[in-house]
């Protein structure tokens, strides 16, 4: 599989031809439906092309110049044909920040009504934030959160 154009156009190489010099430009995820993962990340506010369903690897910008980048399961099988989803609990924690406590307890209840599995209702974390944990497509963590006061 050939690297895409907006990898290597993203690698940072110092001017004067020195070695390259790695930097973070990419979230993936690995998903089993990519129309199911499309519909659940949209509604945390990701924007992904039109027709990106029937894609086998999308991305979405991110704030600061990050990706999110979603693959199908088969796209990792095509270079690394022993690839097998893990087992059990994820290792992957997402995180989207909300506009207040509210927002946290609205956006949970909104998803869990759409069909999403709950992980944890909304609580008052001792570190100061409303907090959620709902459970994307493939049983992936993705906390919500807010501070519960604006001032420090």
């Amino acid at each position: 599989m050939a690297l895409s154009d907006s990898f290597k156009t993203s690698v940072h190489r110092p001017p004067y031809g020195g070695p390259m010099t790695p930097r973070f430009d990419l979230i993936g995820l690995v998903v089993s439906d990519m129309a199911a993962s499309l519909t659940f990340y949209r509604r945390l506010g990701l924007e992904f092309p039109e027709g990106s369903e029937k894609q086998p690897h999308v991305e979405a910008d991110l704030p600061g110049g990050l990706r999110f980048a979603l693959d199908t399961e088969d796209t990792i099988r095509s270079f690394h044909p022993g690839w097998q989803p893990p087992t059990g609990e994820g290792r992957i924690g997402l995180a989207f920040a909300c506009d207040s406590p509210a927002d946290v307890d609205t956006t949970y209840e909104e998803l869990v009504a759409a069909g999403y599995q709950s992980e944890l209702k909304p609580w008052n974390a001792d570190w100061g934030m409303r907090y959620a944990v709902v459970r994307d497509p493939d049983g992936n963590g993705v906390d919500l959160f807010a501070p519960l006061s604006s001032t420090p």
